[in-house]
């Protein structure tokens, strides 16, 4: 089936009135779009018309090839026009509206993935669905107009056995969002060790990771592994996460010009990324890198952090403050590497380039060999593309499709004592060529036409990044990232938060803040507001967490079985109400907010916080029994629950020397189940003794800043040494 070209500008869809990227971009295929609402759901209704319901998101590649294909295709968006209401959704913007279809896409057909297409009743209940489909038969699968083809002559003439099968399907979706979930179960150390058996049995000892290609960095289990090791001195734990994170950082998923790490690799050698770059994981690894730092006191892990968040921070900032989700894969090939759309942005170099230009995936971060030699000379180019792995006719073996043809992507292909040893120089010498190397390769790159950006503003990713920058403000003592974290928890406050009924909203962008907030949003925001009050010390952010702790209560709380739906009971626009248990990309909402309630316990005394903690692992418990695995960043809260209490409280003038002192010293040690308190003066004493009674007495003795470090409710002498203070967080660490 030829796409017809169209015999005159398009007029837009429903879509151009919405504000996310992904569902703006698709505002002029001829398709009659609409976005997810009652507006499509009674048209639906009214016209006994099945729904198409597409969704995806801005960075996905295989959205994009579907959308050129199909959704631009006059002849087939004829056929959807015809027999059926047509839905696009964002992802992003809806993980409800995507966890429910994905469920029942998975279960149907042994799979998932994005695009997701699902054919809905118009009472919403799915009955047939898959992920990509080409426009005609192609790769083994069925073309995309023969399927719309059957789907609407089935619904014209078994419309009973279809609405029958979809009440069916629509009931499995309700038990499969209570499965495994019982307000009882056993929480014992044998989760964690038999979690660690199965997940160690994946690891790729080679490569680092687990699991066969594609690989994902996953940061939730090494979040578990760094857990593992701090409670039993389990070095082999360590070893794989280090292993996982030295490979990853030398990888092509790397990027080592601009800094951060792109979604996954297509490889086992984490050398072929696919080239997305979003917040999440961003903010994640920064986190794991930070926490290798601190146990390891390698420098390499916190030149990882700095890169990390320097990119984001360059990149990814919003002027007002929050951070942006994602960059997208695919960008302009500029033909014959010439100079054409240099500073300009993808769609002014588009215009300027005319319908031939064609995007490809990578197409912003790869070189030819004769790039880099141009741009740096004979003499520094060997010299990097020795380092670098460059080769004269590219360096990807693999490339299927032919979309790496004569190009390279860049890993450390030799360290830097290797290259040294290689050319016979110092090591200072080539890494200061190699610098220099980057410095030109990074400004001839942003000459390139960039690759499109998804600018809006996420509640639940930005709350991850407040934690990765708050914990690395602390960790490396940069003030800069602190800066940057409160200017995004002010933000959240000012645009995505009603102070006057406490509640959350999901996404800004241009100035419009919607999508009541789902329960990741709430937890993330208070993870990030915990970590941010322990590198800050200001009272506010606990403040402010707590009194969403209590609004999430209110809005997600499963009063039956323990732990919190994904969705409040307010929602009405869905056929069933789910929880997300599964850690993957992003960790689940569920397992943060079991953390959560246990910090918000320690900090403020409230027993019932620890009781709903408890409740949460408890539905999970047949689950973290079961399939461990699926659930790593819950098991995180468990070896926090069965860890002993272990609090730091440090008494004195937050500006002082000797505090500060104290503080670096507590940042320094890897301490994952403590809770940090600092007390500057008699007001804050009295105000923290609201929550903890024995901190009004706690003070500075002799006038100097002095450290409490209490385990097991036990309280160790206190004292002004940073030394002592250091061999007490030794003392007990576990390893």
């Amino acid at each position: 089936m030829n796409e017809p070209a169209p015999s005159a500008p398009r007029r837009p869809n429903r879509l151009i009135r919405e504000k996310s990227p992904y569902l703006v971009g698709h505002a002029y295929n001829p398709v009659e779009w609409y976005p997810w609402g009652e507006e499509a759901f009674e048209r639906a209704r009214r016209e006994s018309k099945p729904i198409f319901l597409s969704v995806g998101y801005s960075t996905c590649h295989w959205c994009h090839v579907m959308e050129k294909e199909s959704f631009e295709n006059e002849e087939i968006a004829a056929i959807l026009n015809r027999h059926f209401v047509s839905i696009k959704v964002d992802r992003e913007e809806r993980p409800d509206v995507d966890r429910v279809y994905m469920t029942f896409v998975q279960a149907s057909t042994g799979s998932g993935g994005w695009p997701m297409s699902v054919f809905l009743t118009p009472d919403l209940k799915p009955f047939w669905g898959g992920t990509y489909w080409p426009p005609e038969d192609r790769y083994g699968r069925p073309g995309f107009g023969r399927i719309l083809e059957s789907v609407a002559n089935t619904w014209q003439n078994e419309r009973e056995r279809v609405t029958g099968h979809a009440a069916e399907v629509a009931e499995y979706l309700r038990q499969a969002s209570r499965a495994n979930v019982s307000p009882s179960g056993s929480l014992n150390a044998s989760i964690l060790d038999a979690a660690y058996r199965e997940i160690k049995s994946g690891y790729d000892p080679a490569y680092g990771g687990f699991g066969d290609a594609p690989k994902f960095p996953r940061p939730a289990i090494f979040n578990f592994l760094l857990r593992i090791y701090a409670r039993k001195g389990e070095h082999e734990a360590l070893e794989m996460t280090l292993h996982t994170l030295n490979r990853m950082a030398a990888g092509g998923i790397h990027d080592h010009l601009g800094g951060g790490f792109h979604r996954y690799s297509v490889d086992a050698a984490w050398h072929v990324p696919h080239f997305e770059k979003m917040l999440y994981d961003q903010a994640q690894l920064a986190v794991s890198y930070t926490e290798a730092f601190q146990i390891t006191r390698e420098p390499s892990y916190a030149s990882v952090v700095r890169n990390i968040l320097d990119y984001v921070m360059r990149d990814l900032a919003s002027p007002e403050g929050g951070f942006y989700a994602a960059e997208d894969a695919d960008s302009l090939i500029e033909e014959n590497e010439s100079p054409l759309g240099a500073g300009k942005s993808e769609t002014e170099a588009t215009d300027a380039a005319g319908p031939h230009r064609e995007h490809g995936e990578g197409a912003f971060y790869v070189w030819t060999a004769e790039e880099i030699e141009r741009i740096l000379g004979a003499e520094a180019a060997e010299i990097f593309n020795f380092c670098y792995g460059v080769e004269p006719n590219g360096n990807v073996e693999d490339d299927p499709q032919g979309e790496f043809r004569g190009k390279n992507i860049l890993f450390v292909a030799h360290t830097l004592a290797e290259s040294a040893q290689h050319f016979e120089r110092p090591v200072e010498e080539i890494e200061a060529t190699l610098r220099k190397a980057r410095a030109k390769l990074f400004e001839a790159r942003s000459r390139r036409p960039r690759p499109s950006l998804d600018d809006k503003i996420l509640t639940a990713w930005n709350g991850l990044m407040l934690s990765a920058l708050a914990r690395a403000a602390a960790v490396l003592g940069e003030e800069k990232y602190l800066t940057a974290a409160e200017q995004a928890a002010a933000f959240i406050r000012s645009k995505l938060y009603d102070a006057a009924t406490g509640t959350l909203r999901r996404r800004y962008r241009q100035g419009e803040a919607a999508i009541d907030g789902f329960l990741e949003d709430y937890a993330f925001l208070i993870q990030g507001l915990l970590d941010l009050y322990e590198a800050s010390f200001r009272p506010a952010y606990l403040a402010w967490a707590m009194r969403l702790q209590e609004k999430q209560n209110e809005l997600f709380w499963d009063h039956a079985a323990g732990g919190y739906f994904s969705t409040a009971a307010s929602s009405a626009d869905l056929p069933v109400r789910m929880r997300d248990r599964y850690d993957g990309a992003e960790p689940s909402g569920n397992s943060v907010a079991a953390t959560n309630l246990l910090r918000l316990a320690r900090l403020t005394g409230r027993g019932e916080w620890r009781a709903d903690a408890e409740k949460t692992l408890q539905a999970f418990a047949q689950q973290l029994e079961k399939a461990p695995e699926t659930l790593p960043q819950m098991l995180v809260a468990l070896d926090f629950l069965l860890s002993p209490p272990r609090e730091i409280i440090i008494a004195g003038d937050r500006q002082d020397a000797d505090t500060q002192a104290l503080l670096r010293v507590a940042h320094a040690h890897f301490i994952p189940n403590k809770v940090l308190v600092a007390v500057d003066g008699p007001e804050e004493g009295r105000e923290w003794a609201r929550w903890l009674p024995f901190i009004e007495n706690v003070k500075p003795l002799d006038g100097k800043a002095t450290a409490y470090v209490c385990e097991n409710f036990v309280c160790n002498l206190p004292t002004s040494d940073p030394r002592e203070l250091a061999r007490l967080l030794e003392k007990g660490s576990g390893k």
